[in-house]
């Protein structure tokens, strides 16, 4: 399960990322679903996008597909959707953990005076 800081930082990766997967007016089919695994395994984020002809709309091709292989539904947009399975042998992209903290920056007081020379 992903955190929506995490899902943040991969939407973001995904924004300049083109689109791999079709989902056309068949639907989700078994091809469909292997080539959707081959792809995970090699980019471990991968954009989707569902044809205008498609019985289906994105979020529902997002999670049949998530499900069937095993990944995260990051996140859809429109007709687009993202997913995310992490690679365990050859690891890609590095997710911002579950327990980081931000860092809180302190705020330097100024003194009030302008430095005359």
């Amino acid at each position: 399960m992903l955190t929506s800081k995490q899902r943040n930082y991969l939407r973001k990766l995904a924004a300049d990322q083109p689109d791999i997967i079709y989902v056309g007016k068949e639907g989700i089919t078994d091809t469909l679903i292997a080539q959707t695994k081959e792809a995970v395994i090699a980019r471990e984020l991968i954009k989707g996008k569902v044809q205008k002809n498609a019985l289906v709309d994105a979020d529902q091709a997002g999670r049949e597909l998530a499900e069937a292989i095993k990944a995260e539904l990051v996140c859809t947009i429109g007709s687009k959707f993202v997913l995310y399975k992490k690679n365990l042998l050859k690891t890609r992209i590095e997710v911002p953990s579950k327990n980081t903290k931000p860092i809180k920056r302190i705020k330097k007081k100024s003194s009030g005076r302008l430095n005359k020379r």
